[in-house]
């Protein structure tokens, strides 16, 4: 019969933030698997090359290249992988050292060593793709392969979240001899170090991993091949687990499914549905380029109508949280700040912000939104904003979309007025729902030049290892961007994962990121 779970493990800040581990499924674990474990997903990579990629392209490179340091199950600091130990030495948090494990190797035979890391993280910034994570990299002075098996890390400023980084997919080592210098690889497929080697790819359909044999690091894998297969809408997803073509789901699962797979009935028979709280976000982001989005009063305007528990009850059956804050419930700086300034929707207020403006009413906006990204719930969210919008008599709403991969080139160039924006946490504390967004370079393609947040409240928060020491910081960096109102939090996200019911371990597969460790998924044997 159908069976829901409450386990999931919970996304917890750098430090400090307890992390509520998923309890044990029934039935003993098998590394012999019956053929490959296959998962669900709506989240399609947008590349195969870490220097382009700040996005969910990420879910596929945590399986198959290998970073510094990760998360092992349970962790909720990065602990080494491809390295065999990591630490500052030096009291100002500015030189960091790694030293490798022994006889690590790239999937094709070429050796992984001190120079090979450096290579990968210097790429990235050469390279400087206009959607890659160089903007990660904004401590680093420079990068230092002292030998074979020792590299050092010189930043140019304290910065205690440093591991973090190294800890984030984005900084995944890929093979200098396979990976330009100066130029985005070519091709579909992979040359990592990971658990998995990326046998065959067929981009938005399908992902065939396979145990790399030479892996060297801390997963401990439950199976020894794992298939992705990637869908259009969640509806095809939930149809394909119901019918057994996939195991398990992982991003994207609808509303209206969720509330679905709750329910008893045959239909679910013999699955199982997990949930969990996440610490993923979203929320819109408002282009200055544009003149209406550029204007002081239209954003506060926009703010101060948007009923966000409407978003969350009538689109996603209340599947998410309203949130009225960048940094996630859950993390050290969390605030309410939105509602402090705004208080419940109020048109009323809304048209004394415009009319003090002498802003003509109603205010054209063009909003866009992608259509294969976060769900299939994501269309019916915008209509819902166009209609609370249009409602106030303050706005007339023209809505536009496209697929994610075009879409990220289209806000990379500033062509949106007003779109939005999902965050899955690149490192699970508040300086990266902050950090990423502002900035001459940030993860938008929207310049937010905002000094005092980066010049000031960032780094003198990157100085302090103990993150329950810096909420003031984040307090204050949070009041900048609500009177700015150049970033509008949305909502919250729980994860759930829904499975057959002789897959064991999807309650302990997601890592801080809520990216999916597939080494953590095995077939049970036994009832």
């Amino acid at each position: 019969m159908f069976n829901r779970k409450r386990s999931l493990q919970q996304v917890a800040a750098i430090v400090s933030i307890s992390l509520v581990a998923g309890c044990g499924l029934l039935g003993e674990e098998s590394s012999d698997d019956a053929g490959p474990i296959v998962v669900g997903t709506t989240s399609a990579p947008s590349t195969l090359d870490p220097a382009a990629s700040w996005d969910g392209s990420w879910e596929l490179f945590r399986n198959v290249y290998q970073t510094l340091l990760a998360y092992p199950n349970g962790a909720i600091t990065p602990q080494p992988d491809a390295a065999k130990s990591c630490e500052f030495t030096d009291a100002s948090n500015r030189a960091y050292r790694c030293e490798l494990r022994e006889g690590l190797t790239f999937s094709n035979g070429d050796k992984l060593d001190a120079a090979a890391v450096k290579y990968s993280i210097d790429r990235i910034r050469q390279i400087d793709a206009p959607s890659g994570p160089a903007g990660l990299l904004g401590s680093l002075d420079r990068v230092e392969a002292v030998d074979d098996h020792e590299v050092v890390f010189r930043l140019n400023k304290a910065d205690t979240t440093f591991p973090f980084v190294l800890a984030t997919p984005a900084m995944s080592l890929v093979a200098p001899e396979d990976y330009p210098a100066r130029s985005l690889r070519e091709g579909e497929g992979i040359v990592g170090s990971g658990p998995y080697r990326l046998e065959t790819y067929e981009e938005g359909k399908q992902a065939v991993l396979v145990r790399n044999d030479s892996y060297k690091g801390f997963a401990d894998r439950r199976n020894n091949a794992v298939t992705i297969r990637y869908f259009q809408d969640s509806g095809e997803m939930v149809k394909a687990l119901r019918s057994k073509q996939i195991d398990i789901t992982y991003q994207g699962l609808a509303a209206d499914d969720i509330v679905a797979l709750e329910s008893k009935g045959a239909d679910n028979e013999g699955l199982e549905l997990v949930e969990g709280t996440s610490s993923n976000i979203n929320y819109l982001v408002f282009n200055p380029k544009d003149p209406m989005a550029n204007e002081l009063a239209v954003r506060r305007a926009v703010a101060q109508v948007i009923d966000r528990a409407a978003i969350a009850h009538k689109v996603y059956k209340d599947t998410v949280d309203p949130l009225y804050s960048m940094v996630p419930k859950g993390l050290t700086g969390h605030t309410t700040k939105f509602f402090d300034d705004f208080g419940e929707p109020d048109p009323a207020k809304a048209r004394e912000l415009l009319s003090e403006a002498g802003i003509d009413t109603p205010v054209p906006l063009t909003l866009w939104y992608t259509t294969d990204r976060y769900g299939s719930d994501t269309a019916l969210e915008f209509k819902e904003i166009k209609a609370q919008l249009e409602d106030s008599k303050l706005f007339e709403v023209t809505l536009k979309s496209r697929p994610w991969k075009t879409y990220v080139v289209g806000y990379q160039k500033g062509e949106y007025p007003v779109f939005g924006r999902g965050w899955a946490p690149d490192f699970p504390d508040a300086d990266n729902f902050i950090a990423p967004f502002v900035g001459e370079q940030n993860a938008l393609g929207t310049p937010y030049p905002e000094k005092q947040i980066t010049d000031v409240l960032l780094p003198r928060s990157r100085q302090e290892s103990d993150r329950a020491n810096v909420v003031k910081e984040f307090q204050q960096a949070q009041q900048i961007l609500v009177d700015d109102a150049r970033l509008l939090p949305l909502w919250q996200g729980k994860q759930y994962v829904a499975s057959n019911e002789d897959i064991s371990g999807g309650e302990r597969a997601l890592d801080p990121s809520t990216i999916m460790m597939m080494w953590e998924l095995s077939r049970k044997t036994s009832w």
